[in-house]
């Protein structure tokens, strides 16, 4: 098969201004170590800004993992283990704050709830091993009382995402390989104007295991109350 050069040449001249723009500097203080301040794990979606959304203007300040449906773990020889691209900064570069980012119309979370409600998986098998994962989360949302499950699809979609971001992060709270100090957000990156009418905005939906919207705000900076909100009914 020929290859793509229309994309090769998007790549290549897109670094070209990368290039282009970075200070002379820019690199200085990471040239031998990192020091993150954040590891976010994000879900793989190519719609998702992972340093954008937090304006990051300099290398090294959030790590940066994703994997289909922001999850926290991985499997090793089929046991559920949490995500070493979370533990590494955790254990190794001094990072003591973690974001949980999930997204409005989550493709992964789709899947998953059509699998929980009788359709086949999506494939291939290295979807499906993810999606597959998401599918308890789903079942637990659906028999919560937290969803309108008798909602259109979108919504029922747009719960499910928040509520398993609250789910990863309590998952990763609550793991025994996460030190206490270790503080857990949950967001939800909502560029469809579910939660609001600024596409691109963050929404805070859990902070260590606090999911009430009023709670959260208590907890905000001042200025910052509004991006505390909940989808899932109460």
């Amino acid at each position: 098969m020929e290859p793509d050069l229309d994309a090769l040449e998007a790549l290549l001249a897109g670094n070209e201004r990368h290039v282009e723009a970075l200070p002379e500097d820019y690199f200085a203080d990471v040239q031998t170590d990192q020091h993150p301040t954040v590891v976010a794990i994000c879900c793989s979606d190519s719609r998702v800004s992972h340093e954008g959304m937090w304006g990051i203007d300099r290398p090294g300040a959030v790590f940066t993992p994703s994997n289909i449906g922001n999850q926290i773990w991985d499997e090793d020889d089929g046991e559920r283990i949490v995500d070493g691209g979370i533990l590494y900064p955790i254990h190794h570069t001094g990072t003591d704050v973690v974001a949980v980012v999930g997204h409005t119309g989550c493709g992964a979370v789709t899947a998953a709830y059509r699998v929980a409600t009788g359709e086949e998986p999506p494939g291939p098998q290295g979807v499906d091993k993810w999606v597959d994962q998401l599918v308890p989360v789903v079942e637990e949302a659906l028999e919560s009382g937290l969803i309108d499950t008798d909602a259109d699809e979108g919504r029922v979609i747009n719960q499910l995402v928040e509520y398993n971001v609250g789910y990863q992060a309590r998952s990763l709270a609550e793991a025994d390989e996460v030190p206490d100090d270790v503080v857990v957000y949950g967001f939800v990156y909502d560029f469809q104007g579910v939660y609001g009418d600024e596409p691109g905005r963050t929404y805070l939906v859990t902070v260590d295991g606090e999911t009430d919207p009023d709670a959260l705000a208590d907890l905000v900076p001042e200025g910052y109350e509004a991006t505390a909100r909940s989808l899932l009914s109460r």
